[in-house]
């Protein structure tokens, strides 16, 4: 059954991970395994207005926690955000891959890379023929 609210909560969050500086953000508070206050900025080469930007991005999207006391802010993962988020992901991956009931993880299993010569997954036609999507 489709879950509106849990795919607009997938897509806020996948929305979040999407830019490489947030990706270095989080990276950086996993390899911290502790809160960040003020460190963050150090290790990153971006300004400090850019930082906060996207630490409210992740926040927003509820990947982070935060505090902040007078002039210090502290950042956190969310350690059980990103385990739904992950668990979400994966089912979503099972499906779309085919592996959905199969018993396995399509991470386990090696890649199985189309021919160049394979057939279009989607196809449509209009009034002179067949159009790939």
């Amino acid at each position: 059954m489709i879950d509106p609210v849990a795919d607009d909560l997938l897509a806020l969050r996948l929305r979040a991970l999407a830019h490489p500086a947030r990706l270095a953000i989080v990276r950086a508070l996993a390899r911290a395994e502790r809160c960040q206050c003020g460190d963050i900025v150090r290790g990153l080469p971006l300004a400090q207005s850019t930082v906060s930007q996207h630490l409210k991005v992740l926040k927003e999207a509820g990947l982070i926690t935060g505090t902040i006391e007078g002039p210090r802010s502290c950042y956190c993962l969310d350690r059980a955000a990103f385990a739904a988020l992950a668990g979400e992901f994966t089912t979503l991956m099972e499906l779309l891959s085919g592996a959905a009931g199969e018993g396995r993880s399509p991470a386990l299993q090696a890649p199985a890379l189309a021919p160049a010569s394979a057939a279009p997954i989607c196809t449509s036609t209009n009034e002179s023929g067949p159009v790939s999507a």
